[in-house]
C-alpha cells in the first residue's frame, strides 16, 4: 500500500501509530506530496489534495485519518484499535472526533499566523479557533481516559493533539491541564510507537 504524508501532519502521525500498533508498516510505502504541484498523484488518490491518503493494494484510496484508521484496524483482524464492545467504541469514537476537531483548529490559527503577513491576521478568527482547543482540552482534563499499551483510537487522537501542540505551540496547554500533562508522559512511557513517530519538518 502507499501512505501520502508528512512527517508533520498531526492526522498521518495517527496512521503511522497505528501502522506500527497493528503490525501493518512492512505493508506500507510512504511517501511526500507536494500538494502545490497540480500534477502530484496525490490530487488523484483525493480530490481535496489533503494528506494523508492510503492507497490500498488494489489502487482504491482511502481517505481520511478515521476512515484509514478503521481500515487498518480491519485489515489486522478488527477489534483491536476500535473496541468491539458498543459503549466503549462509542466512548473511542467520540474522544476522537473531539481531538480531531481541535487539531482541525490548530491548523487554522497555524494557517493564519504562518501563511498570512501579521498585518492580514483574523484576530477573531484566531481567538474562535484558539476557544475551540481550550475547551476540548479543559472537557478532556476533567476526565483523560486510561492509559493502555494497546490504545484505542481516542487515546491515539489525543495523543497526536497534545504531541502537536508541544510541536507547534510551544506546549503551551501544558501548565493549565496537569491531568493532561500526566496523561501523555504516562501514555508516551507505554506507547512506544507515540514516541517513534514524533513530528518533524522535513
Amino acid at each position: 500500500m502507499l501512505l501520502h504524508s508528512y512527517l508533520s501532519s498531526p492526522f498521518a502521525r495517527k496512521v503511522r501509530m497505528a501502522l506500527i500498533l497493528l503490525n501493518l508498516a512492512d505493508r506500507v510505502v510512504t511517501r511526500k506530496p507536494d500538494l502545490d504541484d497540480p500534477n502530484d498523484p496525490v490530487r488523484q488518490a483525493n480530490p481535496l489534495n489533503k494528506v494523508p491518503v492510503l492507497v490500498r493494494d488494489d489502487g482504491i484510496p482511502v481517505l481520511d485519518s478515521p476512515i484509514i484508521l478503521e481500515y487498518l484496524d480491519h485489515l489486522a483482524g478488527g477489534g483491536i484499535i476500535f473496541p468491539r464492545e458498543p459503549e466503549a467504541r462509542f466512548r473511542a469514537v467520540t474522544l476522537e472526533a473531539l481531538c480531531d476537531g481541535a487539531l482541525d483548529a490548530c491548523l487554522i490559527i497555524r494557517n493564519e499566523t504562518i501563511f498570512r503577513p501579521e498585518k492580514f491576521h483574523f484576530a477573531a478568527s484566531i481567538e474562535h479557533e484558539a476557544g475551540k482547543v481550550e475547551r476540548a482540552l479543559d472537557a478532556i482534563e476533567a476526565d483523560p481516559p486510561w492509559v493502555s499499551a494497546m490504545p484505542d483510537v481516542g487515546q491515539i487522537t489525543l495523543a497526536c493533539l497534545l504531541g502537536y501542540r508541544d510541536f507547534r505551540f510551544d506546549g503551551s496547554w501544558r501548565d493549565k491541564h496537569p491531568r493532561l500533562h500526566a496523561w501523555h508522559d504516562a501514555f508516551a512511557a507505554a506507547v512506544p510507537a507515540f514516541v517513534a513517530t514524533a513530528p518533524r519538518d522535513e
